[in-house]
């Protein structure tokens, strides 16, 4: 009967503890011996590598199943140990057994009238739908009850609070219990009694947490390798169960001859130990176990939690092939679709031809030309690294077998070919924090050894270029070749999915050149023109304006070249206030709109508001109205253009942009020294108790109140003057005014004021006792005393105004570190509670049993990427077949 096609559902899981005869029947052979090989590399027999446990070692069988290296999936052995341990694992519930059980009849401390009454109230509930949370409080609310009796109500007898000495001394009245003593006291407890301690009678009993017995993996879960030097170097686990057997040996050795007590206890203590570590070699109160080298060894627990252990670091995510990291650099020639990836990695990394009646004649030319082929020109040709005939067997093409290789393939060999210009491939930046750190681009072959990629990409990436490293991978299959065109290709990705408006546009000085192009519509030379337009693909020039006989183009016509027929769109733009002069759009200041009619730029600068991540109303406009392949050429174009023009015109800023005049200097400080007075008379008023509170405030916090109101206008009202000195000739403003970077405030802390440093929104109180630095007044409460820098930037801070600085800059750098730890935390913990939900073809979110999370999803079932800013974009459906074409 065939069951392949039978729908399997598991029904339950039941978890259970390992019985000493289970480990003894799993096991195949008892370990005795703490030696691994013998001289000529052989295993030895009941030793740590015995043959039944499993081979590693080709040419050798498998003693317990006869299979070779490559079929045994290895098994258990076990060591007797000489004298009963506690498992590190369970302390907690030993504890707990010990505390709520009788010393001497070992029934838990409950009457029977309150055993009767809990075994009703447990077994009223549903485990199967209860929170495990509600039931551990359940049984801990019981468990409680027994804890707090010293007289058992079954027996009468007195039992003492039993004292846990960490890790795993136990001590009662202080005197300690052995280990033998504790498995004895377990053996009492009755069936019955285990479901208050949250065990099932049916599959574990408590004394089996006392170890008699220790199973020992298979070999292949432990292997050995072999060193240049030809010493054997063995696995940290080998190591730890070397120790645990010789100790056993001893320690039975000694009991049996009759050594004194204080030796046996010691070596007891010493087996203790070893077997902690072996399990647990972070255990909290005891020191870790070394490696002669002094490296702490990774054991059971270690294999398994945290990043590096074996669920994060090779089952969610691991190493794979067909992928490369390299530093990133910018080039802005390159499309926001394309990678520039090195040569050194296109002939390395390859991508699997399957060899069909079509492309076999092509294949057999690329063979030919050997593992690194070059143009005549020298320039880069892919070539062939592997051939992989139709049985699995792979032939390793060189230069000298091609000739030969290019007659022997056939239909239904592959060939793994170099990269090629115009592959697809994946580039991902860590940390992924949404669907747009990893994205599909087209391969370009480049000098070099770094990836590059052009700038737009930054956003969502958010990448720099200062050392940052990104991740490459090659796709394997036509089928995810096809999803990654279509689905992830950068043009795709130009809408945000949290906010559904664009993330990718232009950044930095793309912003500042597009400004200077368009603000106050300038007029550019014909040589200026020819040098920026050589950098995009156009039809025709604009038309021009002749003076003094020599033909100049408008930079608004200009910027006219890169936008798409029929585009109409008019907007606010981030400058919001430019020239003096009036414009005949709505009686606004010139510039503050921008107006595009049919394809031109009629009126306004472009800026961030146009054209930058985040905001790009351009950008949203072409994306939706014309497609994401208009989009992307926009962004392409744009970028290049800016470029173009800025490249030839220049800009440069430095410390002479923040230069003011000495009055208006002057007046910062006046300004500043009468808040300086205002603030003393409110402290003043404070201390003689005729402060009026605020309402709902205490006369401490309208103090504060008062005095953080006075700070921050006086290091705006400085902003304001510096500004009305530092107009849009200068550098700096060009860039805060356009959006580019930065802001109007940073230009005044560096040539007004800095202005009043905080601490979680308040002012600095904190350091000596009673007064923030040593050199003040106790309870000062003055702007100096409290973190007020009264000097710019520019002028330079004092000592204590640098110190005060650098309190508020810690809060900053601290906060970020914070941040970025607990949103990671946060981030794993909802991917892993989201694992096993999909969405189905009626948008219905479902669970993989078919339980509903959401009728809809996202509650309102619509894509952000498709809305306009999370609002339905209104679609005839009518208009539309099934299949979404138009009727």
């Amino acid at each position: 009967m065939n069951f392949n096609n039978v729908s399997k559902r598991i029904e339950k899981i039941k978890f259970a503890l390992l019985s000493p005869d289970e480990i003894r029947k799993m096991s195949q052979i008892r370990v005795i011996t703490p030696d691994t090989y013998d001289d000529d590399g052989y295993p030895i027999e009941r030793g740590l590598m015995d043959l039944h446990m499993g081979v590693i070692e080709p040419g050798l069988k498998c003693a317990t199943c006869g299979g070779k290296v490559d079929e045994c999936p290895g098994h258990f052995g076990h060591i007797e140990l000489a004298m009963p341990v506690v498992h590190i694992g369970f302390i907690k519930e030993i504890k707990t057994m010990l505390d709520a059980s009788c010393k001497e009849c070992g029934r838990i401390k409950l009457t029977d009238d309150e055993i009767n009454n809990y075994r009703t109230q447990i077994s009223s509930v549903d485990f199967e739908t209860t929170d495990p949370e509600i039931i551990d409080m359940t049984l801990k609310k019981i468990l409680d009850v027994a804890i707090q009796r010293n007289i058992c109500p079954h027996c009468s007898s007195e039992s003492p609070k039993v004292i846990l000495d960490k890790p795993t001394t136990f001590r009662e009245g202080g005197i300690k219990i052995t280990p033998k003593e504790i498995r004895e006291r377990l053996e009492r407890i009755p069936d019955n009694d285990l479901l208050f301690f949250g065990i099932n009678s049916t599959a574990a009993r408590p004394e089996w947490m006392i170890l008699t017995v220790l199973p020992v993996p298979p070999i292949d879960v432990r292997p050995s390798i072999t060193l240049e030097t030809g010493e054997r170097s063995e696995d940290d686990l080998t190591h730890k169960l070397v120790d645990i057997i010789r100790i056993s040996q001893r320690l039975r050795e000694s009991r049996d001859n009759g050594s004194p007590q204080l030796i046996i206890e010691d070596l007891w203590d010493l087996l203790q130990y070893h077997i902690t570590t072996y399990f647990d070699n972070q255990t909290a109160g005891i020191p870790p176990a070394r490696h002669r080298s002094g490296r702490a060894l990774k054991t059971l627990v270690q294999r398994l939690k945290g990043k590096e252990g074996r669920f994060r670091a090779n089952l969610s995510g691991k190493r794979v092939n067909f992928s490369s990291r390299s530093v990133i650099s910018p080039e802005p020639f390159l499309s926001m679709n394309e990678v520039g990836i090195p040569e050194v990695a296109a002939r390395e990394l390859t991508v699997p031809v399957l060899i069909n009646s079509f492309n076999i004649d092509k294949m057999k030319e690329w063979i030919k030309r050997g593992t690194a082929p070059r143009t005549p020109d020298g320039k880069y040709l892919a070539g062939i690294n592997y051939l992989i005939r139709p049985d699995g067997r792979r032939i390793k093409l060189t230069d000298q077998n091609a000739e030969i290789n290019s007659d022997r393939i056939d239909i239904g060999w592959t060939v793994e070919r170099q990269m090629t210009e115009g592959d697809i491939v994946l580039f991902n930046r860590q940390p992924s924090l949404h669907r747009m750190s990893m994205m599909a681009h087209a391969v370009r072959v480049l000098p070099g050894m770094t990836f590059r990629f052009n700038l737009s990409d930054c956003t969502p990436y958010n990448a720099d270029f200062d050392g940052d490293e990104m991740n490459l991978h090659v796709i394997q299959s036509e089928e995810s070749r096809a999803e990654a065109r279509i689905i992830m290709k950068v043009q795709e990705q130009i809408m945000s999915p949290r906010f559904g408006g664009p993330i990718i546009g232009a950044i930095h000085d793309h912003i500042t050149s597009l400004f200077l192009l368009t603000h106050n519509n300038p007029l550019i030379s014909e040589d200026d023109t020819l040098h920026t337009v050589s950098y995009i693909e156009f039809d025709r020039l604009p038309e021009p304006v002749i003076k003094d006989g020599k033909k100049y183009y408008h930079g608004r016509d200009i910027f006219s070249l890169i936008l798409p027929e029929g585009l109409n769109v008019k907007f606010k733009s981030h400058l919001c206030a430019g020239a003096k002069d009036k414009c005949e759009y709505e009686d606004d200041p010139a510039d503050t709109y921008v107006v595009i009619t049919d394809g031109k730029l009629v009126h306004g600068t472009i800026d961030d508001e146009a054209v930058g991540p985040f905001s790009g109303v351009i950008v949203d406009k072409i994306f939706r109205n014309i497609g994401p392949q208009a989009a992307a050429k926009f962004i392409d174009s744009v970028t290049r253009l800016a470029v173009g023009f800025l490249s030839h015109r220049g800009f440069s800023t430095g410390i002479k942009d923040y230069d003011i005049p000495k009055d208006a200097i002057s007046r910062i400080q006046e300004i500043s020294n009468e808040t300086l007075e205002k603030i003393e008379k409110l402290v003043d008023a404070f201390r003689s108790g005729q402060l009026q509170p605020l309402p709902g405030r205490s006369v401490e916090d309208t103090l504060e109140v008062e005095i953080l109101s006075s700070t921050g206008g006086v290091r705006d009202e400085s902003g304001k003057i510096a500004s009305q000195y530092l107009g849009l000739n200068d550098p700096s403003v060009i860039m805060a005014r356009s959006g580019a970077r930065a802001k109007m405030l940073n230009i005044a802390e560096v040539a007004g004021m800095v202005g009043q440093q905080s601490v979680r929104g308040g002012r600095l109180n904190r350091g000596y006792a009673n007064r923030t630095l040593s050199h003040f007044k106790e309870n000062d409460l003055g702007a100096y005393a409290r973190g007020f820098i009264k000097s710019s930037y520019r002028a330079g801070l004092n000592p204590t105004e640098y110190f005060f600085h650098s309190i508020g800059g810690r809060e900053g750098l601290v906060d970020i570190a914070v941040r970025t730890s607990r949103s990671g935390y946060m981030q794993r913990r909802l991917i892993n509670a989201f694992e096993d939900l999909k969405v189905n073809e009626t948008r219905r979110v479902e669970d993989t049993i078919g339980s509903v999370v959401q009728f809809k999803y996202g509650e309102d079932g619509i894509d952000p990427t498709r809305s306009d800013e999370g609002q339905t974009v209104d679609v005839d459906y009518a208009a539309y077949d099934e299949f979404g074409d138009e009727q």
